[in-house]
C-alpha cells in the first residue's frame, strides 16, 4: 500500500482500555519523580553525562553501529583510533551524545522547544549530524545524508513501506497537530510512547530515523520524568527483539470491526504503548536499585577495598568522603582532606590518586571535589547498568 493521505496512519491515540494503560503511567511518573528527589543534582549531572555516553553506545547499536564503550570514551578526550572504521564509529557515538547535550540545552533555555513539532524534529535530525563530514553523512548506497532535510526519495524499512516522500510534510503536520499538548503526565507518557512509533512509521529522513526517534523520545521524558537519569534506550536496547517486533505490530493494518476505526491497529499501538510504558518502569526500579543509599556506600566499599589491594596509593579511608560526595555533593579539598582521618601529607597523597585515577573530579587545580564515575568503577558501582564498559575493546 502507498501510504500518501494522513488518515492512512490513524489512530494516533488508542482509545480501548486507556485506563490499564493510564494506570501504569501513573505508577512511572510517581517512580520517576521519587528517583529524582533523591538524588543531589551535583551527582546527578554526573550520571547523567554517563548516560549520555551510555544512550550512544545502545542507540547506534540498535541500529547496527557498535562502538564499544572504551572508544567513546577515548573519543571524549580526542583520542581517536588509527583504524578508519572504528575511528569513523567513534565519531557517529560523539554525534549522538553532543545531539543529547544539544537537546537538553534547548530544553533548558527555550520556553517553546517541543520534540513532536515539525521543527523539533528537524531540528534534532540536524543537531545529530550537522557535525559530521560528508564522508560521515554519506550511507551504503552513495547518498549524503543532509542534516535536518526531509528524505527526497520513497523507501522501504524492512516490511514496512513508509509514506511517500512527497506526502512526509502531511504527515508530520497531523503529527505534531495530535501530539504537541501538553496533557496530564499519565496522559503524557502514552502519548510519548505513541509518538515513538509514529515518528518511526513516518521515516521522515534520509537515515538516521531510529536514533532521531530515541533523541526525540529521550527530550519529550526529559524534562518531567528523567532528568537524564534514566534511560529508556537503555531498555530498547536490552530488549531488542522485542522492540523491533513491538515496532512491527504497530505497523500492521487494522485487523476487523473490534480493533479500532483507523487504517492502522489499534491493538498494535496499544501493545507498543504497555511495551514502552512497562519498560519505563522496569527501567526506574534497576535505576532505584542502584542508587538504594546503603547499597551504594557498600559499593564503594567494595570498590576501595579492591583498589586498596591494587594501588599503592589508594586508602580505604577514601570510603566515607567518597560516600559523601554521592549522598551529599562536592566537597572542598581541605573538607574531603580531613575527612579521611589521614595525617595531611597522605590525606593529600589519596586525593591526588583519586583525581588521577577519575574517581573524583575538579574543574579546577585547587577548586571543590565531586565524585566521579570513570568507566572502570562502574563494575563495582552500578553493576549491570552498562556492563559492555567492563569487556576490553579490540585494539585500534
Amino acid at each position: 500500500m502507498r501510504f500518501t493521505q494522513i488518515n492512512q496512519f490513524e489512530p494516533l491515540l488508542p482509545q480501548q482500555r486507556l485506563e490499564e494503560l493510564y494506570a501504569l503511567a501513573q505508577v512511572v511518573a510517581e517512580f520517576a519523580l521519587s528517583l529524582r528527589a533523591a538524588l543531589n543534582p551535583t551527582t546527578g549531572e554526573t550520571l547523567a553525562s554517563l548516560l549520555r555516553a551510555m544512550n550512544s553506545y545502545y542507540s547506534n547499536k540498535i541500529e547496527g553501529h557498535n562502538t564499544h564503550p572504551v572508544n567513546i570514551e577515548r573519543g571524549l578526550h580526542k583520542d581517536f583510533s588509527n583504524k578508519p572504521k572504528t575511528a569513523q564509529l567513534q565519531r557517529l557515538a560523539l554525534a549522538h551524545i553532543n545531539a543529547e547535550v544539544e537537546i537538553e540545552t534547548w530544553i533548558h533555555n527555550e520556553k517553546y522547544f517541543s520534540p513532536f513539532s515539525t521543527e523539533g524534529i528537524r531540528r534534532i535530525h540536524e543537531a545529530l549530524y550537522h557535525k559530521l563530514s560528508i564522508e560521515d553523512r554519506t550511507i551504503e548506497n552513495g547518498r549524503i545524508v543532509a542534516p535536518g532535510i526531509w528524505r527526497d526519495a520513497d523507501v522501504a524499512v524492512g516490511h514496512h513501506v513508509p509514506p511517500t516522500h512527497d506526502s512526509v510534510a502531511a504527515f508530520l503536520a497531523r503529527y505534531e497537530k495530535i501530539y504537541d499538548k501538553q496533557e496530564a503526565w499519565d496522559k503524557q507518557l502514552v502519548k510519548i510512547a505513541c509518538a515513538h512509533h509514529r515518528l518511526a512509521w513516518i521515516h521522515p529522513f534520509l537515515d538516521g530515523n531510529g536514533r532521531v526517534a530515541r533523541l526525540a523520545t529521550h527530550a519529550a521524558l526529559y524534562r518531567d520524568f528523567t532528568g537524564g537519569l534514566w534511560s529508556v534506550c537503555r531498555g530498547f536496547a536490552r530488549t531488542q527483539q522485542n522492540y523491533y517486533q513491538q515496532l512491527a505490530i504497530a505497523d500492521e493494518p487494522r485487523r476487523g470491526d473490534l480493533d479500532g476505526r483507523g487504517n492502522l491497529t489499534e491493538a498494535g499501538l496499544w501493545s507498543f504503548c504497555h511495551y514502552f510504558l512497562t519498560l519505563c518502569l522496569d527501567q526506574l526500579n534497576f535505576m532505584h536499585k542502584m542508587l538504594d543509599f546503603s547499597d551504594v556506600r557498600k559499593r564503594i566499599r567494595a570498590l576501595v577495598i579492591f583498589r586498596t589491594e591494587m594501588e599503592q596509593q589508594m586508602r580505604r579511608e577514601a570510603e566515607l568522603p567518597l560516600y559523601h560526595l554521592f549522598t551529599s555533593g562536592p566537597l572542598t579539598r581541605a573538607e574531603f582532606k580531613q575527612m579521611t582521618g589521614l595525617g595531611a601529607k597522605v590525606a593529600q597523597n589519596l586525593l591526588a590518586h583519586l583525581l588521577k585515577t577519575k574517581l573524583v573530579e575538579s574543574d579546577t587545580p585547587l577548586g571543590p571535589v565531586r565524585f566521579g564515575l570513570p568507566l572502570d568503577a562502574l563494575q563495582f558501582y552500578f553493576p549491570d547498568l552498562y556492563p559492555e564498559a567492563a569487556t576490553k575493546p579490540d585494539e585500534g
